[in-house]
């Protein structure tokens, strides 16, 4: 009974600390966007979506690829135990809230997959971070690996609809609907393309006009600008 209740709270901690990593990405995420927003006055993240695989889920995957049946080897080996799916609007946007997760001073970049500029065979896109991050409980510090997964609107409709296409056919999708669902990918990798190059051409224009504000503003204001331009002439 007691080597029962000891496994019982053992399996609990181990839960508990995917739980508490997921709570501590999730509030980094936060931090960043509102700092994004205050900073630049853009928010780079549509949504974000995090879970904890089930224990039939990681059993599986166990079972599956191998492992051994306990604890310190499935921390080990199955590091996909806590995920988070971040969806940002462009491109540019996955990369660089990829580099600021990465350049947080308590998160280590454990695995780095790059399925944007390396698509997967069936067309798959998206950006997969396997981060190992610190969990401070009441007797002790645990690493702990979360994988966070970065992907644009498009991405996320493609990846959601070929699930939902494998669900239903039981994972024996014809092969028609599946050279169909990687022509649809490399439509939505166009459309990406297609957005940032329309974002970038706005927000050149948006940079230019608040400039010329900005001069404009000097020049009415009390700020002698031809005076400081003489200034900095004679140095």
């Amino acid at each position: 009974m007691k080597e029962l209740k000891a496994l019982k709270v053992e399996l609990t901690r181990f839960i508990m600390a995917y739980k508490f990593a997921l709570d501590e990405m999730n509030t980094k995420i936060n931090i960043l966007k509102d700092e994004f927003n205050y900073i630049h006055d853009y928010n780079p993240i549509e949504h974000v979506k995090s879970r904890i695989k089930s224990p039939e889920s990681i059993f599986k995957k166990v079972y599956r690829k191998g492992y051994d049946f306990s604890l310190p080897s499935i921390k080990e080996n199955v590091r996909d135990i806590a995920g988070i799916r971040i969806t940002c609007s462009f491109i540019s946007d996955i990369y660089e809230l990829s580099k600021m997760i990465a350049g947080q001073k308590d998160v280590r970049v454990v695995d780095y997959k790059d399925y944007i500029k390396n698509p997967k065979p069936n067309g798959y896109q998206s950006l997969h971070l396997i981060l190992e991050i610190p969990i401070f409980m009441s007797d002790r510090e645990e690493l702990t690996y979360v994988e966070v997964q970065i992907r644009t609107i498009a991405m996320d409709f493609w990846a959601s609809l070929e699930h939902k296409i494998y669900y239903k056919y039981n994972k024996e999708v014809p092969d028609r609907m599946i050279a169909e669902l990687k022509d649809a990918a490399v439509i939505a990798a166009e459309l990406d393309r297609k957005m940032e190059r329309l974002h970038k051409e706005v927000s050149d224009i948006k940079q230019a006009e608040h400039e010329k504000e900005e001069l404009l503003s000097l020049n009415n204001g009390s700020f002698n600008l031809p005076f400081f331009e003489q200034l900095l002439q004679r140095k």
